[in-house]
């Protein structure tokens, strides 16, 4: 079982709520904006505590029955909307970043060749497209060395054709690597095409 997931969490006056248990290499959580799905990861991600409920993922307890593990020990590669690349680093750099956080399980010159980065390495963030930017930021979370990803609508503010690129890159993680992945979205197409199982968040 990769993800198995029982968590609430009230946060003003919404409140949050889902209990899912998956073995797809690629999970989507599907359902509009305000549902609460970058709260969700937050929890898994140990960044949020849930009022109550169970996480594992992989086998491992991450929360419940007393056990509550912070965000470093539960080896989460976290990429957000917006890439949140370090602006004063070039690429290289922000890559190396990922590198000294983890424990060598893929190699750097794997992930350049895995995403196609070799002609970023050295440019600045500020002079990516979206999509070369979130393919430094997926790259630098896999040199982590984590143990699953968690993806945060990481194709919301790119163009059609941007679009496609990430999820080509996303469906070699997928089918490559076999890192179990939590994908969060609110496009039907994009978690038809890339999800083995799909979760309704609804408010």
């Amino acid at each position: 079982m990769f993800f198995e997931i029982d968590v609430e969490k009230k946060l003003g006056e919404a409140e949050i709520a889902v209990s899912f248990a998956s073995t797809a290499g690629l999970t989507a959580l599907f359902g509009p904006s305000g549902s609460g799905k970058t709260s969700i990861l937050n929890m898994i991600a140990g960044l949020l505590t849930p009022d109550r409920g169970r996480i594992a993922v992989a086998g491992e307890l991450l929360f419940g029955n007393g056990v509550d593990l912070p965000p470093e020990r539960r080896h989460a590669g976290y990429v957000f909307q917006d890439g949140r690349l370090f602006p004063h680093l070039k690429v290289r750099a922000n890559l190396l970043y990922g590198a000294r956080r983890g424990h060598g399980t893929i190699g750097f010159d794997e992930v350049v060749d895995l995403l196609g980065l070799d002609a970023l390495l050295g440019r600045w963030p500020r002079t990516l497209s979206g999509g070369e930017a979130q393919r430094v930021a997926i790259g630098r979370a896999l040199l982590s060395s984590p143990r699953f990803l968690l993806l945060d609508e990481p194709l919301a503010s790119l163009d059609r054709t941007r679009a496609d690129e990430i999820m080509i890159m996303i469906e070699r993680l997928r089918d490559q690597l076999k890192l179990p992945i939590l994908y969060v979205s609110h496009n039907q197409g994009e978690v038809d095409r890339l999800a083995g199982q799909q979760v309704a968040i609804r408010r």
